[in-house]
């Protein structure tokens, strides 16, 4: 299946859900939301903005541009931004594609999000290049144990994930991240090697 294909499936899919996703989302903490978010400054891009669970834990002094490429998951952020004094801009727009300029933003969020990009690694620059050198990529990401037996088991049960809502458990995302070439400046483990908070920098020279 090209990319293009890949794509549009994860839309459909993401759209399908999109009146449940709040329920689903729960696997994420208030608290790690909380925690990542306090490090979010200037101006922001959420990447993967979904339902906009995020935005209510932002700093007071940012402005949010947040995408998705649902539109049903972008309808229920407008309305929950509608609640909020912040400056929330909402667009629909692939990471994988962003149609900004470099060095546009000071911070990069992402939560939950390279398990669905159909190719991460290309998202990953898009991130990198839209970032200013002297911001930071915060990212909230869950992906493949490095635990031998548990990150096969996560193999194993795949396809099911990536059915039913085209989200991978078992992406090699630290490996993504340097294939991109970002670096980590701080590494939280919140759940063994599963779920972690990082800290990058756009290391651009």
């Amino acid at each position: 299946m090209s990319e293009r294909k890949q794509t549009e499936v994860i839309k459909r899919r993401y759209n399908r859900i999109s009146g449940v996703f709040d329920v689903m989302d729960h696997m994420i903490r208030e608290e790690w939301r909380k925690e990542l978010l306090k490090h979010a400054k200037g101006k922001v891009l959420e990447v993967g903005v979904g339902t906009g669970t995020n935005l209510k834990y932002y700093p007071s002094n940012v402005e949010v541009t947040g995408i998705d490429f649902s539109p049903k998951m972008l309808q229920k952020a407008r309305e929950k931004a509608d609640d909020l004094a912040i400056s929330v801009e909402l667009i629909e727009m692939d990471a994988q594609q962003m149609d900004f300029p470099d060095n546009s933003f000071d911070t990069v969020v992402s939560t939950c999000v390279f398990c669905s990009v159909p190719d991460p690694v290309q998202g990953l620059k898009e991130i990198r290049r839209v970032t200013k050198p002297s911001g930071n990529i915060i990212m909230l990401e869950h992906m493949r144990s490095e635990n031998e037996v548990v990150g096969k088991a996560m193999d194993l049960l795949n396809p099911i994930g990536l059915h039913i809502v085209g989200a991978n458990i078992n992406r090699k995302t630290m490996e993504n991240i340097d294939k991109s070439g970002m670096k980590v400046e701080n590494e939280n483990r919140l759940m063994s090697t599963i779920m972690k908070e990082l800290i990058l920098s756009p290391n651009k020279n």
